[in-house]
């Protein structure tokens, strides 16, 4: 993992993977997409409302992937110090927070017909807008401690390790609360949907994710030309 630390070393692999990961990413989305709109067959009771899990439940896994990863460079940050961790971390904040919002925005859509409401204080809904709050809060936390060197950095590494909390809440709050949200439908032992709606999902997920990697490693590209830049200056401005 050391390796990938060096600044120089990461951006020698994230320019070539950057646009691969772009453009894969929007064409798998996009054929995925298509399938799930104009190939399945809809609901027999929820009728062409399923269709929206195409896109609610990429976004549901990204937005909970995001924090994850904050949690993994908080935590690399603190123990082992990688140069590029709090990079990372603030990188990942800003798309999770969008597939954080748009998990939301679509579940509201989607339980419109189905729950007969656009929302309920459910387990998952709730979780999961506190996950989004999360999101930024540790944007404004990262923003405001940008330039009080090591020690606020370690304020805001410790905040995505606490909220991490959070994403196993997520995952588990349908099997802890019965409430309106339908139970887990996917699982490493199988699944509850029918194959014939179930298979363009897989593709818009690795679409998603593919672009997802794309913006951090593109936010990260920018980010460490801004410090690069703000280095430069500082010496030209000691000159």
């Amino acid at each position: 993992m050391h390796a990938f630390a060096n600044p120089t070393r990461f951006l020698g692999i994230a320019r070539p993977v950057t646009p691969w990961a772009l453009w894969g990413g929007v064409l798998l989305s996009l054929i995925g997409l298509a399938s799930g709109l104009w190939l399945t067959p809809a609901d027999y009771l929820q009728k062409d409302s399923v269709r929206i899990l195409y896109v609610h439940v990429p976004a549901a896994w990204l937005g909970m992937a995001g924090w994850t990863g904050i949690a993994a460079a908080s935590l690399m940050q603190l123990v082992w110090r990688h140069p590029l961790a709090a990079v990372a971390g603030r990188a990942l904040a800003v798309p999770g927070a969008v597939f954080a919002a748009l998990c939301l925005a679509t579940g509201s859509i989607w339980g419109r017909p189905t729950w007969g409401t656009w929302w309920e204080w459910d387990g998952r809904l709730t979780s999961m807008l506190v996950l989004f709050f999360l999101y930024l809060g540790y944007i404004a936390l990262a923003q405001a401690y940008a330039d009080r060197g090591a020690g606020g950095q370690r304020i805001v590494a410790i905040f995505g390790i606490v909220g991490a909390v959070n994403v196993p809440v997520i995952r588990y709050s349908v099997v802890w609360w019965r409430t309106l949200h339908q139970g887990q439908s996917i699982s490493l032992t199988g699944t509850t949907i029918d194959g014939a709606i179930l298979w363009p999902l897989p593709i818009v997920v690795v679409g998603f994710t593919l672009i997802f990697t794309a913006v951090v490693l593109m936010r990260m590209r920018a980010m460490l030309a801004d410090a690069k830049i703000e280095a430069r200056l500082r010496r030209m401005a000691r000159a």
